[in-house]
């Protein structure tokens, strides 16, 4: 059965908690585009300031381990779309992803709105114009983040980096790392609050609604960069992320 079927009145009061959340999200966004062009700080500080209420509608209870992340550049796994609002939670950030999630219903608009850096991965010679927007951030004092497993997974495992966005952070002496876990006392994480497979958003996301909370640890540190080629850099940024995982490095 799913989770609206035994759960209908707090489905639903989740829902419109969330409708109202993003209208009110709308409004403050065309209220500040209205004062005229928003910067990329302005962007990041707005995602920051609904993230946080998104995940008080989603009955998120974060703990944050680590350093906050400070401008420049964020590597972390990658599980869900719940990711976007606990990171932007934590700093203010963009973000870089697939063209796809562009198209998402609600969190493409956000992620429209918050300046998302959208990378084409079918055509080879976008990736250029994606490093040179993340460089461009970085340099305006902004937080950037890529998730370089390319795609999300189900948690159990950090997959291997993939080098091909991780350009800009050659020249850098070092870049924030962060590991992220979810858990749920009524249901499966995995299958639950990892959005992977050939998972559909809308369902997905009405099931997370009757979930009566969501646990997310995110634990960061820090990784040397500098001196470090792509694929070399890829795979210290991976461990280093796997050992923030494990515990073997503190936060």
């Amino acid at each position: 059965m799913s989770g609206a079927l035994r759960h209908p009145l707090r489905c639903a009061g989740r829902g419109l908690w969330l409708a109202g959340e993003l209208l009110r999200a709308a409004l403050t966004w065309w209220t500040l585009r209205l004062r005229g062009p928003l910067s990329s700080g302005a962007r990041a500080a707005w995602l920051q300031r609904h993230s946080r209420r998104l995940l008080r509608v989603l009955h998120v209870q974060l703990r944050a381990d680590g350093p906050v992340p400070a401008p420049g550049f964020l590597v972390a796994n990658h599980l869900s779309y719940l990711d976007i609002p606990v990171l932007a939670a934590v700093a203010p950030c963009v973000f870089v992803a697939k063209r796809e999630v562009r198209g998402w219903p609600l969190f493409g608009w956000f992620a429209r709105m918050a300046g998302t850096v959208f990378v084409d991965r079918e055509r080879r010679t976008d990736a250029g114009r994606a490093v040179a927007a993340m460089r461009a951030l970085a340099g305006r004092g902004v937080t950037v983040v890529l998730f370089p497993e390319g795609t999300s997974s189900d948690g159990r495992a950090v997959l291997p980096f993939k080098s091909a966005l991780l350009e800009p952070l050659t020249g850098e002496p070092a870049c924030a790392v962060a590991h992220l876990r979810y858990a749920l006392a009524d249901g499966d994480p995995a299958d639950e609050v990892c959005y992977w497979r050939d998972m559909t958003l809308l369902p997905h996301l009405v099931n997370l609604l009757t979930k009566e909370v969501v646990a997310a640890e995110l634990r960061s540190g820090h990784a040397p960069t500098r001196g470090l080629e792509r694929k070399p850099l890829a795979r210290a940024l991976r461990e280093r992320v796997v050992a923030l995982a494990d515990g073997a490095i503190p936060a």
